[in-house]
């Protein structure tokens, strides 16, 4: 189905329900996981950018609701907990312990969450674009939260690498210089 000239609305609208509802359920996932991380990092460096993160999670959630909401899209809650499930589900991984947690966990999870930023940041450009055709869409608050992911992902970045020099060993700084080029 072409663009409407009139309204400036998305072409396959069943599609683009597909794609804001998954962005929503990652985001329900995402939440879950860094309230995790949290728990697990009370009283050290990582607590304050978790908190932080958590705040902005919480945000880009309610904006990607509000989105879905502003341009007429069902919301499909079978999504969200599919994917509250998988969160917990994921907690049972293979990690080289059986009753205790791993140091392995920790990198794991700052691994996920920097990755799983790019992917949404990714969705934030796609809505952003789709807001210069359509005015329900406030590309001007999707702007705002691709810069904040890029500042989300710089952070996690350095984090994942200094939890892998815990891990294992190495240079975090080393490895922040490589990654830079």
């Amino acid at each position: 189905m072409p663009e409407s000239p009139a309204t400036g609305a998305p072409r396959n609208p069943d599609l683009l329900a597909i794609y804001c509802n998954d962005h929503l359920a990652a985001a329900a996932g995402g939440i879950e996981l860094v309230s995790r991380m949290l728990g697990r990092h009370r009283g050290n460096r990582y607590e304050a950018p978790l908190e932080q993160l958590l705040d902005e999670l919480r945000e880009e959630r309610s904006a990607v609701r509000r989105t879905i909401d502003d341009l007429d899209l069902p919301v499909r809650q079978y999504k969200l907990v599919a994917s509250w499930v998988a969160e917990k589900l994921s907690r049972a991984k293979l990690n080289g312990r059986l009753v205790s947690r791993s140091p392995l966990s920790d990198l794991v999870e700052f691994e996920f969450i920097a990755t799983a930023v790019l992917a949404k940041r990714a969705g934030f450009e796609t809505l952003r674009a789709l807001g210069a055709a359509d005015p329900r869409i406030d590309a001007a608050l999707f702007e705002r939260l691709i810069d904040q992911a890029d500042r989300q992902h710089h952070w996690l970045s350095d984090a994942r690498r200094d939890v892998a020099a815990s891990v294992f060993g190495g240079d975090a700084e080393a490895a922040g210089d490589a990654a830079d080029t």
